[in-house]
């Protein structure tokens, strides 16, 4: 491949150097970020040799290569352009400027919650294990594996701990993330997530029932009572708290003298925050909070397959909008409450969704006869079944329409199905064929059959609707 000539070509069809603010690489795509989406020539991006789709995604426009080829490629822009050294994040945070204040907010809440992720899907995975050590039942009838074998009751409790650490604890790390993304102190942060799950306080899952009984502890200043509670598991309170704190540290480094900022600085956010915290934000939040959730699970629960199924058919939408990323936070909440949630039920709808992209995008690509499009379809519909549906959607389904349309089909009856055997996440992960490991113990049957229908269902259809799409541009061509 000539790579010089397809550089100089793809600079030329984006619109110049001048029309190149951004210019990155990750292991398979070009990522970029332009002052004039308009001035991009995309059926004329999509001709060049070696290129296997593109799309537009938080205010980035991304071409698809592959690896080896994208670094080539990249390294010949870069020498034209002199855009070199820059970074994805580069890419990212000069892309954000080209979107509106709600996609801003969605990329916050994914900057804030994706780093956390790891954390968070290895405390799942652990109450997974557990999980499997206790449920009567699944290996013995009538007993768990800790009933049948006692010499492993104190194994399966280590891990029930070590399990809980992430969820119990996770206003820390929510609250150092977020520091980080406000602009704050991170360490700070995380003093005020300490704060809000301290040992002295009433545990947060044990608010209700002190409310029904008038037990909950408080401290009395001045007269006035606030309510010691800590905010185990929580979000929305933590996420208010920290943007406050790093309003404030901010705030007070403006007038407090350099001499005293070390000591005054720290002191004053933590304390002024604090107060705030716990006498108007955590009280308010948390009550916002828990009706969110409600909500969430009642049209779950309420509207049964057809709300299931409702989700599954928007959910590859919102993927496109990068909305979805907004879902971690709610994710993370229902897998914190899980005793009283049963765990997520957005993370089977969200693989479901994956599955069928996949099966559309290797519908495409088992029936086409175009060899470009057949390299593109199938590799990138496995990877949509491993749970990064990128590829598919914006290289294949989207720019035909008809498999987009199959596959948003395919998972609303999918996610109807498992919906019906309400089926839950108990941890994070990919979500597709590895997802089996995040799926409570007894729901991985309804959600295996579930991403068959979704699969099947996908792929067939957009096999029909393919043909429907030939025949009528045959008969178009014969008129």
């Amino acid at each position: 491949m000539n790579y010089p000539e397809i550089a100089s070509q793809l600079i030329e069809m984006l619109g110049g150097k001048s029309n190149i603010k951004a210019l990155a690489h990750c292991a398979t795509r070009l990522r970029l970020a332009v002052a004039d989406e308009s001035l991009i020539d995309e059926s004329g991006i999509e001709s060049l040799d070696g290129v296997k789709g593109q799309f537009k995604v938080a205010g980035q426009y991304q071409v698809i290569f592959g690896s080896g080829i994208v670094n080539q490629v990249y390294a010949q822009m870069a020498k034209i352009t002199g855009l070199g050294e820059m970074s994805t994040k580069d890419v990212a945070s000069t892309g954000a400027q080209n979107q509106n204040i709600i996609q801003r907010a969605v990329k916050g809440l994914s900057d804030i919650f994706v780093p956390i992720i790891p954390a968070i899907v290895a405390g799942g995975l652990l109450m997974g294990i557990f999980n499997v050590l206790v449920a009567p039942g699944l290996f013995i009838e009538g007993k768990s594996l800790v009933d049948a074998y006692p010499n492993i009751t104190d194994l399966a409790a280590l891990i029930n701990t070590f399990a809980n650490a992430p969820f119990v604890f996770l206003p820390i790390l929510i609250a150092f993330s977020a520091s980080k993304q406000f602009g704050g102190n991170p360490f700070l942060g995380a003093a005020l997530g300490m704060l809000m799950v301290h040992p002295d306080l009433l545990n947060g899952w044990g608010f209700g029932g002190a409310a029904v009984t008038g037990d909950i502890p408080v401290w009395n200043i001045l007269g006035f009572e606030i309510e010691k509670v800590g905010y185990q598991g929580s979000v929305l309170p933590v996420l208010v708290a920290t943007y406050i704190l790093a309003k404030v540290e901010n705030g007070l480094r403006k007038f407090i003298p350099s001499v005293l900022d070390n000591l005054l600085t720290p002191l004053l956010a933590i304390f002024i925050t604090g107060i705030l915290t716990f006498t108007v934000v955590g009280p308010f939040t948390r009550d916002i909070g828990f009706l969110l959730g409600d909500g969430l699970n009642w049209l779950y629960d309420s509207a049964g397959f057809i709300g299931g199924a409702v989700f599954g058919f928007i959910y590859a939408p919102f993927v496109i909008t990068g909305m979805h990323h907004s879902f971690i936070a709610i994710e993370i909440q229902l897998l914190a409450d899980m005793a009283v949630t049963g765990g997520s039920f957005i993370f089977p709808i969200a693989a479901m969704a994956n599955i069928a992209q996949g099966g559309a995008a290797l519908s495409v690509g088992f029936f086409t006869k175009e060899t470009k499009l057949k390299g593109i379809a199938i590799p990138s519909g496995v990877t949509s079944l491993l749970g990064i549906t990128e590829p598919a959607m914006f290289g294949v389904n989207l720019k035909l329409r008809y498999p987009f349309i199959a596959a948003i089909c395919g998972a609303a009856i999918a996610s109807a199905f498992i919906t019906l055997f309400n089926v839950k996440a108990s941890a994070l992960g990919a979500a597709g064929l590895p997802g089996i490991i995040s799926i409570r113990t007894g729901d991985v049957t309804p959600y295996i059959i579930g991403m068959a229908i979704s699969f099947t269902v996908a792929f067939i259809l957009t096999a029909i609707l393919g043909n429907r799409a030939k025949a009528k541009q045959a008969k178009a061509a014969n008129a």
